[in-house]
Formats: C-alpha cells, structure tokens, sequence
C-alpha cells in the first residue's frame, strides 16, 4: 500500500518508497513490485507518470490521471517549471551553502544506450546545496578515529541523470548508501553500525504552479523510518523543526 500525498481530478502524487522501481523495465527483469503497477491497482485507475525517481531514492512522484494530461504537464518537468527540494546525508562536513554549476556527461548504460552516442558535449547542470546539521562519530574508516556526516538540503535547477549523486561525488560529499557514485567504506559503517541499506537521497518536497486550475501546490513527503532513526541517533531534530519533512 503506497502512501498517498495527495489526489484530485488531475494528479495523484505518492511518497515513493527507496528501492522501488517507478514501472516495469526489461533490464530489472525479477522485479514483481512497481509504483506504477501497485498505484494503479489502489486507486482503481491508470495512471501517467510525469517524471522521474531513482529506484534508491524515496519521497514525491507525481502522475497524471489521463494520457491527455500527462502530455500537458510533462513539459513543466521537462522546462523545471517547479522548485524541487531533497534531502541527503552526505559524508563530511560542509561548512556554508552555495551552487554547483558543474556540467555532467551523458551517463550511458551499458544495456541500454550500447548504440548510443559515447562523445556527447557534458550538459548544463546546476544544484543549489544549503547544510542543514552535521555530526563527528566516534567511528573509523581507516585514517581518523572519527568520521564527520552532514545533512543536506539540495535544490536542483537542472534534472541530469544522478545529477545529485554526481554533484555531490564532485564536491567530496558522496552521499552515503550510493552504490554507484559514493564511497564504500561509509556505505559498509552506516550498513554495519546503524543498520542502514539505502540511498540517503529524499525527494522531500516539489512546488509547482497547478495547470488546470492555477493553485500553487506545495507536495510534501515523510521521511521513512531509516531517516527518523538517524535523525534521532545523530540529535539533528532541530534541523526538522519549521518543515514537515
């Protein structure tokens, strides 16, 4: 049972659970749960997704109730025509906000882009980053008797592929429980120390003007119960005291 942020005659938008993949894809062929199938089957109609979330990532996935409507308001993702806002404990401190203006290369997979173009232009990509909290364990990964964490809201102004994940790695704050673009010795400590087996990326909030009837829609998803046991072990409430997340 998906948990639903909000309905009405146009969207239905659910907090994405991590690890979940958004519909059916032949290059995850085991896989039986999707939130598109799933959705569908709880709400007793098709449904369109607009855009996109990483199978690692959780929180606010927005879909259209029709094709017609999918086809309307997809260019709004497509344009960033929404303020997008996440939340990510990343490795290490970071000290003061800023913006990432770092372009990424076209991130192929091997499966599907084999006949893809390998010698694209990097593309425009842009993240704003604001510290929200940090801690110092008393843990080791090797060469400190401690190791630093941050908590991270992150804005992206652009939507690359991994475009978080990626910024994030080029600044030296991969974010911990990322396979593909982190750091594995933080990855196996919070595995080992705090039971923790996902992505610490959450898509906490999206506003967008609404196209059908001009509200302006503030979508906003819980963190699930990894996030608040972390939360609560490193004493970072105060960073939650003004926002629902």
């Amino acid at each position: 049972m998906l948990e639903i942020i909000y309905q009405d005659d146009y969207f239905v938008a659910v907090n994405k659970p991590a690890g979940m993949l958004v519909h059916r894809s032949w290059l995850d062929k085991h896989e039986t749960q999707f939130v598109m199938q799933t959705l569908r089957d709880q709400i007793g109609q098709h449904v369109f997704p607009l855009h996109r979330l990483d199978r690692p990532t959780s929180g606010v996935l927005v879909f259209g109730l029709s094709s017609e409507i999918a086809s309307k308001t997809m260019p709004m993702f497509a344009e960033h025509q929404m303020v997008k806002t996440y939340l990510a404990l990343v490795r290490g401190w970071i000290e003061e906000g800023g913006r990432l203006d770092y372009p990424l290369k076209v991130e192929l997979d091997k499966i599907a882009d084999k006949f893809a173009t390998q010698d694209k232009e990097p593309q425009s990509a842009v993240t704003d980053y604001q510290p929200l909290a940090k801690v110092e364990l008393p843990l080791s990964t090797g060469r400190f008797p401690t190791s630093r964490y941050a908590l991270v809201e992150l804005k992206p102004l652009t939507g690359r592929k991994h475009q978080l994940r990626r910024h994030l790695k080029h600044l030296k704050h991969p974010i911990v429980g990322d396979t593909s673009h982190g750091d594995g010795k933080h990855n196996r400590l919070f595995r080992d120390n705090f039971d923790c087996h996902r992505l610490m990326l959450h898509a906490a909030r999206l506003e967008f003007e609404h196209p059908f009837t001009g509200v302006q829609l503030c979508l906003e998803a819980k963190l699930d119960e990894t996030w608040h046991r972390l939360v609560t072990e490193f004493g970072w409430q105060h960073a939650f005291e003004q926002d629902e997340y």
